[in-house]
């Protein structure tokens, strides 16, 4: 453990002004409030808080940031309170120390039923002061480093699949690079053991000629930047595993064919400088087409600034470089924990760096439920971007893949609602066009316009999902309360009684239903019988009172079984032989007489011979409730004809829990094997994990998602 001496002599080493008292009363309270407790790996547990604040004494955060490390688990975990805290150490620390809390207390990943209220608690705490979440963020890094201290595999890989899912992003979002590239790789040994092993077994065969190369590459680039006047500092770095693991998913690629798993930073003296090498690599290699990356001129929204373009370099190798000053190089390693020391020592410019932190608190109001807006918060925190800009030259940056809708969404709210059409550069372009960097967008609005329920399908930013999930959630419910009112009053009718404002009351009262909108609602979408609520209002046809509650519990139960929403009740469906749909996956519904809806994917070239029936197509999504549904998907596999090879294949798909349902070998020869397989998957994300972790054996030559 760090001694109190050391952790306060390392703060003093970067902060010489650092308030010693406050540190060493923190170390000594936290010590003397866990007391005997001890971790998992039988260590006290007081060795957690100080190794928490360890790390981010390795970023340089100021003395109150490390006394909230220190004391960040003693509400939670010991019999000291918010009061105590604030008496002891001032409130500054106090709020510090309740906004870390709020988020420990939420299990990010696990039950439906999670209070997004307390995630919206620590949201605003982030977004008032930043140093919460850095906080957090070490504490999980701590804990990753000791999860194999725990002994339930179930809670490793739930703790695993939450770091990936929600921590590492966050991480990635304030830019502190390390930090985020050691979460992901401590959740990839958990998650998928074998795929990086297999990846570093392939990185050490690659070693010894790939040190040579990159020597190579860094002694040339400095001589031809030294020799046309241009004082720098070369350097090289591998990707990590999980990043490789990543590229090998997107690129549908075997690590062989990546050629940006090594980057090579030049770091120069100023701004200037940065250009200025550019010019000399370009001039001196030849460029690689779409490349190039202006990150100074934009910045990325996490504050990173950096030149990058990729070159045919020495030995003829495809080689990516990235040109920055020292200060961007510290913004890119550190991230936010830069920025706060030169916040702190005057630079009060924050900009747009945290308007995501706004996005996330305007997608939970819009969002319906806790589970829903956890979804859109990981669609909001995913990095790849694409920049755009409005008629007026105002960047917008958003994910990759975005259409005019999320820009129109990422404007205004108000504007997307209103939103009929886009102009990209000056031409009419469709809705469902994806957006590219560089790309001037103008929305065109309607003031009659609504959004459609399609949007969903075609837009990828939460924000833009949970604005249209909202407006078609309170359009539904309008629709349904009609059509409950028209039903019920015939119900009554047909029967002679009449329905009063106090007989709704009453009524209301009998099924817990707040409002007689409720009531209509629940009639008009089938949830609520409306002969039932005769029985309940007619004294003839009264049902005892035990048979009302269990109408009542039948009302509140999930009555949405199917793994496909925005089917009519009752109606036939089946997925698509041709696309083979998994959940995760655009989808459309093509109705037929007789034979009900087929379900294919949205990009499937099967829709092309529907497109003059509009009638026929169906809007339609996965029902998120039926999310442990397995489908099928077929892939297209080659395997060396080599021993063990199927035993490999088959190894592989049990460690990432896919079932094979089927599997034909189509082609045979000496060397090879060409074989059609069928597994059970629960999404294509599942999918494409099992399709990564085959593609890093050496033994599967080529792997493929057959489409017919």
């Amino acid at each position: 453990m760090i001694r109190q001496y050391e952790l306060v002599e390392r703060v003093r080493a970067y902060d010489p002004s650092v308030d010693e008292d406050l540190l060493n009363r923190a170390y000594v309270y936290a010590m003397r409030m866990h007391g005997s407790q001890k971790r998992a790996s039988g260590d006290p547990y007081f060795s957690h808080p100080l190794e928490v604040a360890g790390i981010l004494t390795d970023m340089k955060l100021d003395g109150d940031t490390i006394v909230t490390a220190l004391l960040h688990d003693t509400i939670e975990d010991t019999e000291a309170t918010l009061p105590d805290i604030d008496r002891v150490f001032g409130e500054n620390i106090g709020r510090l120390v309740d906004g870390v809390t709020k988020l420990t207390r939420l299990e990010l990943q696990s039950d439906r039923t999670k209070d997004a209220e307390n995630f919206r608690k620590f949201v605003l705490a982030m977004s008032e002061d930043i140093r919460v979440l850095l906080v957090k963020l070490a504490d999980r890094m701590h804990n990753m480093r000791t999860l194999h201290f725990i002994e339930d595999p179930v809670k490793r890989k739930r703790i695993a699949a939450e770091t990936l899912d929600i921590y590492a992003p966050l991480a990635e979002r304030i830019g502190i690079r390390d930090l985020k590239d050691e979460l992901e790789n401590l959740a990839f040994t958990e998650l998928h053991a074998d795929a990086r092993q297999s990846i570093l077994a392939r990185l050490q065969f690659l070693g010894s000629a790939e040190t040579e190369m990159v020597q190579t590459v860094i002694d040339e680039l400095t001589v031809v930047c030294s020799q046309n006047g241009c004082d720098c500092e070369v350097n090289g770095r591998r990707k990590s595993p999980y990043s490789i693991w990543r590229k090998m998913q997107r690129k549908h690629a075997s690590i062989e064919q990546l050629s940006d798993i090594m980057a090579f930073r030049v770091i120069v003296p100023s701004l200037d400088d940065c250009y200025r090498t550019l010019g000399v690599i370009h001039g001196h290699y030849q460029v690689v087409p779409g490349r190039f990356k202006d990150y100074i001129s934009i910045p990325k929204p996490n504050g990173y600034r950096s030149l990058h373009t990729s070159v045919i370099g020495p030995l003829q190798q495809r080689i990516e470089v990235q040109i920055r000053t020292a200060e961007m190089h510290e913004i890119a390693e550190r991230g936010v924990a830069a920025h706060w020391n030169y916040k702190q020592k005057g630079d009060q410019s924050e900009g747009e760096q945290y308007k995501w932190i706004r996005d996330l608190l305007e997608i939970l109001d819009n969002a319906d439920g806790p589970e829903e807006f956890l979804e859109h918060t990981k669609l909001e925190m995913y990095a790849d971007q694409v920049f755009c800009f409005t008629p007026k030259g105002k960047l917008t940056a958003l994910p990759r893949g975005s259409t005019p809708i999320d820009f129109a969404y990422a404007t205004h709210t108000e504007v997307g609602n209103k939103c009929v059409g886009a102009k990209i550069n000056g031409r009419n372009r469709p809705l469902s066009v994806e957006l590219q960097n560089g790309d001037q967008v103008e929305i065109v609005l309607s003031d009659t316009s609504t959004p459609s329920p399609t949007w969903d399908q075609i837009c990828v930013t939460g924000k833009a999902k949970a604005q249209i999930r909202r407006f078609v959630r309170q359009r539904e419910r309008e629709e349904f309360r009609d059509f409950g009112a028209k039903i019920l009053e015939k119900t009554f009718r047909q029967e002679d009684v009449a329905l009063t404002d106090k007989l709704l009351a009453e009524i209301c009262e009998k099924f817990q239903f707040s409002t007689v909108d409720d009531l209509m609602a629940a009639i008009g979408d089938g949830t609520l019988d409306p002969n039932q609520v005769l029985y309940v209002a007619s004294p003839s046809s009264r049902p005892t009172d035990g048979e009302v509650k269990k109408a009542a519990k039948k009302r509140k139960r999930k009555t949405n079984a199917i793994p496909i929403t925005g089917l009519t009740p009752g109606v036939a469906f089946h997925i698509a032989s041709c696309c083979h749909p998994l959940p995760g996956e655009r989808i459309v519904g093509i109705a037929a007489t007789g034979k009900g809806v087929t379900i294919h994917t949205i990009d499937c070239e099967v829709l092309e011979n529907f497109h003059a029936e509009p009638e026929r197509w169906r809007d339609v999504a996965w029902n998120r409730d039926s999310e442990d549904a397995q489908q099928v998907s077929r892939l297209n596999v080659t395997i060396t004809n080599e021993t063990g090879s199927m035993a490999t294949l088959c190894s592989v798909l049990g460690n990432n829990n896919a079932n094979i349902m089927n599997l034909k070998i189509t082609k045979r020869t000496a060397d090879f094997f060409d074989l059609n397989l069928d597994v059970e998957v629960v999404d294509v994300r599942h999918l494409s994990h099992i399709m990564a972790a085959l593609r890093a054996m050496p033994v599967i030559t080529s792997i493929d998602r057959a489409r017919s």
